[in-house]
C-alpha cells in the first residue's frame, strides 16, 4: 500500500476534522498530492492540493476558506484541515499522487490512491 488514508468520522455541521494521508517513499516523489471526494451516485470531485515542495495549494470555491491542505516535505504525510463542515461534505475522502500542476483538478490523472476514509457530517 502506498497511500493509507485516515481521520475520517461522524461529525456535526460546524465541527472541524483532520484528514492524514500516510504517503511511501515512491509516491512521495509523484508530483502534486490531492485530496478527492466520491459522495454516493455523484464523480469523484477534486477538494484541494499541493505540490510536492508543499508550497502551493490549490481548492475549490466550495473548500477554500474552510479547508487546509499541508505537508512539511516530499516525503512527509499529507493533511487536510476541514474547518465549518457542512452536511454537503459527506462523502468518502480519497487522496492520491502523481498529479500534475496543469490537471491536478482531474483524478484521472493521479497515478496512486488510497483507500477512503468516510466522513459524515449530520445537520
Amino acid at each position: 500500500v502506498q497511500l493509507q488514508a485516515s481521520g475520517g468520522g461522524l461529525v456535526q455541521a460546524g465541527d472541524s476534522l483532520t484528514l492524514s494521508c500516510e504517503v511511501s517513499r515512491r509516491a512521495s516523489s509523484s508530483g502534486v498530492m490531492g485530496w478527492f471526494r466520491a459522495a454516493p451516485g455523484k464523480e469523484r470531485e477534486f477538494v484541494a492540493g499541493i505540490s510536492s515542495s508543499g508550497h502551493s495549494t490549490f481548492y475549490t470555491d466550495s473548500t477554500e476558506g474552510r479547508f487546509t491542505i499541508t505537508r512539511s516535505n516530499a516525503q512527509s504525510p499529507v493533511y487536510l484541515q476541514m474547518n465549518s463542515l457542512k452536511p454537503e461534505d459527506t462523502a468518502v475522502y480519497y487522496c492520491a499522487a502523481g498529479g500534475s500542476l496543469r490537471t491536478y483538478k482531474n483524478y484521472k490523472t493521479y497515478n496512486y490512491w488510497g483507500q477512503g476514509t468516510q466522513v459524515t457530517v449530520s445537520s
